[in-house]
């Protein structure tokens, strides 16, 4: 369906004059066509929205869960926007942040895990709104590359997305003097509750709309992506920071572009919206298999365990506490579950000869382990582009 979905301004300007896309107000009119399709495609979205939610039910620790999905989303995030880090590098950093200088993607990934569980945590006492958003990007680019492009503060300048100026660009959001009418309507839509949609597809919408206000100098990608969970979470669809997409935009980068542009050349939000679905629906049960497979991988490994005797004991403590630090050490497993570090060595040694952890570093000293099979469950996908 073809629509006006905003106007193409024609912009004066001192070195050549350019078009810039000022977005009408959502939600889009006339309506979306919500044909069997894509009311079929809903209906099959928030059932796997609820299956992935419901996965808590069944997990031990479900903050563990929580924590990897939190890297595993920033570090895809960040790849989308050509960062090249990988779980590895910022496991390693997480372990020893005090005495390693990380690189700037690395930084770039951890400031982005900082903005997602500060927004989790802020959505207690703020709605999701302009101030929640200002507050989530100074987060984002507290420090590392993007710290000088003014860190929570809306745009007083024009930007643009591909080319080397405006006037070649591949697109050229609204002039800033327009920027808070257009965040204005975008926040109201977030707010509202006419039940024309459902969340899900208000989420798509809000994302599309975000991208296309582009509202700061830097990181308009990853709050925008950002927002999709926090706006289930807020709309009480989840109950933890569990849905995240940008594997699925990553794999289908070409098409994810593309089709945002096509909601502000033609006013197609259908085929965004079931775009947008069907990303749901995959992610959605790729986090059940994940959290299904982790699960499993545990268990197998401390029924292992528990047959080794008289060890077993502090082999499971070990254990447990690769679960929650799988890129470790010796000292710190033994600060962790308070054994002896000659115990843990042992322990080490012994899952070591099992094939399950491997030893990363190849000295005799300063000796690295890797809960293997974890890790790469963990990292599916997030190998750099």
């Amino acid at each position: 369906m073809n629509r006006e979905s905003g106007i193409f301004r024609n912009v004066p300007s001192t070195g050549e004059p350019f078009r810039a896309f000022v977005p009408h107000p959502l939600p889009p009119e006339p309506p979306l066509q919500m044909d069997d399709r894509l009311i079929s495609l809903t209906a099959e979205a928030a059932l796997s929205i609820g299956r992935l939610d419901g996965i808590s039910d069944m997990l031990p620790e479900m903050s563990l869960f929580l924590y990897f999905f939190i890297r595993k989303e920033a570090l895809l995030s960040s790849q989308i926007e050509g960062t090249q880090s990988s779980l590895n590098e910022l496991l390693l950093f997480e372990e020893e942040r005090e005495n390693v200088r990380p690189s700037d993607d690395v930084l770039e990934v951890s400031n982005h895990i900082s903005a997602l569980e500060f927004g989790v945590q802020r959505l207690q006492s703020l709605p999701l709104s302009l101030r929640f958003i200002r507050e989530l990007h100074a987060i984002l680019l507290a420090q590392g590359r993007g710290s000088a492009r003014n860190p929570g503060e809306f745009r007083r300048s024009q930007n643009w997305i591909g080319g080397s100026r405006p006037g070649n660009a591949h697109y050229v959001p609204p002039p800033p003097e327009l920027l808070m009418d257009c965040l204005g309507s975008l926040e109201q839509f977030m707010q509202s509750d006419n039940g024309r949609y459902s969340p899900v597809i208000k989420a798509a919408l809000i994302h599309a709309q975000f991208e296309s206000i582009h509202p700061f100098l830097d990181g308009n990608g990853r709050i925008g992506r950002l927002l999709i969970s926090l706006y289930l979470l807020a709309s009480g669809v989840t109950r933890h920071p569990i849905l995240y997409l940008s594997l699925y935009f990553k794999r289908n980068r070409t098409r994810y572009y593309d089709l945002l542009q096509g909601t502000r050349s033609s006013g197609n939000f259908e085929d965004w919206v079931e775009f947008f679905l069907h990303g749901v629906i995959e992610c959605a049960g790729s986090g059940i298999a994940t959290a299904t497979n982790l699960l499993a991988t545990a268990r197998q490994d401390a029924d292992s365990l528990r047959g080794l005797g008289r060890r077993s004991g502090s082999l499971l403590q070990v254990h447990a506490a690769l679960q929650r630090y799988p890129l470790t050490s010796a000292v710190q497993l033994s600060e962790e579950t308070r054994l002896s570090l000659p115990t843990v060595n042992t322990a080490l040694e012994l899952m070591l000869e099992a094939g399950m952890v491997s030893e990363m570093t190849g000295q005799a000293r300063h000796r690295r382990y890797r809960y293997d099979r974890y890790i790469d469950l963990i990292s599916e996908g997030t190998e750099p582009l």
